[in-house]
């Protein structure tokens, strides 16, 4: 061990602290690390796989904001944990689910009942409406100048057509039976979608976009590769070509067990993938494509988790998921000494690793 780890709260130590925006009222504080590059720099290094000095970590190298944050637009409100409903600003409706932790279509509502209609009836958010000066402003304000700016567009290609048609069986049928219709309305989404990442940058300095679209279940995708080929392919990439065009890194979160558009992905240009670790054999993927995809983990130890499980965790997912980079990690406990040393061990851990390699 080259690097000796910081005692928790030792005299001297240098701090950071999170509070409530992550873990309710409890305030929690990691070391600050003497690091040799910027935090930015070395995020760029870790996705792009070109010699990192360390593992981002997404809690202490992250600085995360919704689209809701940045223009007013309507959304979940996280910090509640009451059932409620809202309307999008496309007019779908939504339901806050406490026991599913997060916010689902209403049941029983569905702003669009045929895809055949999409121009009739579908309108596309005015940007011009929503005041982005302001929100970007405050946003902005909280920021402090070191870390990864990463923003979350939210709903992509898929997600979007779901939510207007009102539910996957509608919208894998309508993939199904009208795939011109369903790629020209995805072509239109993805023109827009580019207005929205070019208003954004205009106010923030983005390193990463992430971007949703659930592409399957546990067991399997939801669509096939030829409606992949077909239907989502190409709109997606041309979205993802115009945020790399820009110098900002792509990150795809995608649920289901979608093994089978893992190289589609890579086509597409993105730099870091977020998916299910419960039904995706991560360890794998990493051998077989690592050289040419990144990937956004967790530590999670299970059970009742000690200092000691979160150490033993964060070796682990550095030693199968960090050789040669692409590996932005997250460490994250509501325990102030597990926090603490998960977060040491991390980047003392990988910069160790780095620096062997």
């Amino acid at each position: 061990m080259k690097y000796e780890r910081p005692e928790y709260l030792a005299e001297g130590i240098k701090v950071t602290e999170f509070g409530s925006a992550f873990f309710g009222d409890t305030v929690l504080k990691v070391p600050v690390f003497d690091r040799p590059i910027s935090i930015r720099e070395n995020f760029k290094r870790a996705y792009k796989r070109e010699n990192p000095v360390w593992v981002p970590n997404a809690l202490t190298d992250g600085y995360v904001g919704m689209l809701a944050q940045l223009n007013g637009m309507p959304d979940a409100d996280w910090s509640r944990n009451d059932r409620y409903g809202w309307t999008d600003w496309f007019g779908a409706q939504w339901t806050y689910v406490p026991e599913a932790g997060g916010p689902m279509l209403t049941p029983g509502t569905q702003f669009l009942d045929d895809i055949t209609n999409w121009k009739t009836g579908v309108k596309f958010p005015d940007l011009d409406l929503y005041d982005w000066e302001t929100n970007c402003k405050k946003f902005m304000d909280a920021y402090d100048g070191e870390k990864v700016i990463a923003v979350n567009i939210g709903l992509g290609c898929t997600e979007r057509l779901v939510s207007l048609l009102g539910g996957y069986t509608e919208a894998m049928l309508a993939m199904a039976i009208e795939p011109e219709t369903v790629r020209e309305f995805l072509e239109a989404f993805v023109d827009w979608e580019i207005t929205v990442v070019d208003k954004v940058l205009e106010y923030v300095p983005v390193d990463m976009i992430t971007y949703h679209d659930d592409w399957g279940t546990e067991r399997d995708t939801f669509f096939s590769e030829k409606m992949m080929e077909e239907i989502v392919f190409e709109p997606t990439k041309r979205l993802f070509g115009h945020i790399k065009s820009k110098g900002v890194c792509v990150e795809l979160h995608s649920c289901g067990h979608i093994a089978r558009f893992i190289p589609y992905m890579i086509e597409m240009g993105v730099d870091l993938m977020q998916i299910q670790t419960r039904c995706n054999d991560i360890a794998a993927y990493k051998v077989k494509y690592g050289d040419k995809i990144g990937f956004d983990l967790s530590a999670m130890p299970e059970g009742d988790v000690t200092a000691d499980k979160m150490i033993q965790a964060v070796r682990e997912l550095v030693d199968n998921m960090g050789a040669g980079g692409g590996l932005y990690a997250g460490v994250f406990s509501g325990d102030p000494e597990v926090l603490w040393h998960g977060t040491s061990e991390l980047y003392y851990y990988s910069r160790e690793k780095y620096e062997r390699e």
